[in-house]
């Protein structure tokens, strides 16, 4: 049976329904893992780029769920059509506004059913403000460490009368603040010191407005921290 990684492992714990629409799917790997463990009954893999596509292709060929593994060629959420009946979207391995890109490009196609899985390597306050302008609520978070790298995980469900967002909630994660790992501790601390480094570069007379943003990044950073 085909072995995942840690985050995408966590991906399919989020996944429900029937059908999955995985974005950028990267060979397939989790529609594949997603019909090995009986998540779903059938899948569709999104590639933008030909190489990827014809990768996916095979490997689906390779696990035989020809039948059952869509794969097709396009940018986005635009590979879905009305007849689809996704039940959960995944995209992953992307930065946050790539992903909020995505979502704001492709909003026809998500239904209310629809559940969004969403992992991102960086910059995750992009993506919650776009999924507050969709009315996709945060269900469940999660930030973890895997080969040296600190991911975030998303998943939002369709709320249409979903409370707003706080400044701190966007920028940090509302289920995250909540409880902050030692993930979440980390990965914060190593923004101050990106921060304080940035600092160090900047001409306080030529620079003042910047110095002022920084500073106040650091101040609600450390703030959230308690340190």
């Amino acid at each position: 049976m085909l072995q995942l990684n840690q985050r995408l492992t966590y991906v399919s714990e989020y996944i429900q329904g029937d059908c999955l629409a995985d974005i950028g799917s990267d060979h397939a790997y989790l529609p594949i893992y997603a019909l090995e463990h009986q998540l779903i009954r059938t899948a569709i893999a999104g590639e933008v780029i030909q190489g990827p596509y014809e990768a996916s292709i095979k490997n689906v060929r390779y696990y035989g769920y020809d039948s059952q593994i869509d794969v097709r060629l396009g940018d986005g959420l635009s590979i879905l059509t009305d007849s689809d009946h996704v039940d959960t979207i995944t995209i992953c391995g992307m930065g946050g506004p790539l992903i909020a890109q995505i979502l704001q490009q492709g909003a026809s196609k998500l239904k209310p059913h629809t559940r969004l899985v969403l992992q991102s390597n960086v910059q995750t306050e992009a993506l919650r403000r776009t999924l507050e302008h969709l009315d996709f609520e945060i269900t469940q978070e999660l930030i973890f460490k895997e080969k040296g790298h600190i991911y975030e995980l998303v998943v939002a469900d369709y709320q249409s009368n979903s409370q707003p967002l706080t400044k701190q909630e966007l920028k940090f994660g509302p289920l995250l603040l909540r409880n902050k790992n030692a993930q979440f501790i980390e990965k914060w601390q190593r923004e101050v010191d990106a921060l304080e480094k940035i600092k160090a570069q900047l001409d306080a007379t030529k620079h003042q407005q910047r110095l002022e943003e920084i500073n106040a990044e650091i101040e609600m950073i450390n703030e959230v921290l308690k340190i």
